[in-house]
């Protein structure tokens, strides 16, 4: 079967005034299936965020190769993109002005299906629906986004980028980061819920998030250095068990604190 995703060799150098160029990104390589969900993980600065960003061409690449359903899309510019970002939907950790503050939160959701030409009962449908997944109500279609707290804020970020296309891939970077409890659980519902039809990317310092992955990669100063399913990596006993071990030597603490 043909790969969804492939990258080929791909690097990414930053240059440093009077230093040596830093590879943020050095030589990587994996493929993805439809269907599949990818985890990529690693510490702070490994190289995470800048692997989606280099996929979905925010920047371009120092070397190697990007392909989407066969096509190599590493060099593409300008309007040769569009089709390239129709089949590419990225979430990132939502930033505090996710959406316009003037406007309902209903107007941002569903503004591409209205630029679409959608009619208002639909849209308004669809939306209702994408909330009742996120485990929100309908009633904040009319709300505004101050009303809303981080984690709501990032349940509506998700729902606003399924209803704008109908991508073959997703990329969730850090989507579940620096929310409540709740809110993280029902994310990740909804991203295992939609890996089921479609590809997903799943980028986390959390590894707690990407247990159930069909692949995860462990990056470490730019390069992959371990791969395999959740019981592989902790078989290896590396680097990705320790860090995930530590994670839950915390996490177990903080439960016990607060109880």
């Amino acid at each position: 079967m043909e790969p969804i995703l492939k990258v080929a060799d791909l690097s990414k150098a930053f240059s440093r005034a009077g230093r040596d160029a830093f590879f943020a990104v050095d030589h990587v390589s994996f493929e993805v299936q439809p269907g599949e969900i990818l985890g990529i993980v690693g510490e702070s600065g490994s190289g995470k965020s800048t692997i989606a960003r280099l996929i979905t061409r925010q920047i371009d690449a120092t070397g190697g190769q990007i392909f989407i359903d066969g096509q190599d899309i590493t060099r593409l510019r300008g309007r040769d993109l569009i089709p390239v970002y129709a089949k590419i939907q990225m979430v990132f950790q939502s930033p505090a002005d996710s959406f316009d503050p003037r406007r309902t939160l209903g107007d941002g959701i569903c503004e591409s299906l209205r630029n679409k030409g959608v009619p208002k009962a639909e849209r308004e449908a669809k939306a209702r629906a994408l909330l009742e997944s996120c485990g929100l109500p309908d009633t904040f279609l009319a709300r505004y986004p101050h009303q809303v707290s981080g984690g709501q804020c990032q349940r509506l970020v998700i729902a606003r980028a399924l209803l704008r296309s109908d991508s073959a891939v997703y990329i969730f970077d850090e989507a579940a980061s620096n929310i409540d409890v709740e809110s993280e659980e029902l994310i990740m519902n909804v991203i295992h819920e939609l890996a089921k039809t479609k590809t997903v990317l799943l980028i986390s310092h959390r590894l707690a998030n990407v247990v159930q992955s069909d692949q995860i990669y462990f990056l470490k100063n730019g390069t992959i250095c371990e791969r395999g399913t959740h019981a592989e990596l902790m078989e290896q006993n590396g680097a990705y068990r320790h860090l995930y071990d530590s994670q839950m030597v915390l996490e177990n603490y903080g439960k016990q604190g607060n109880a």
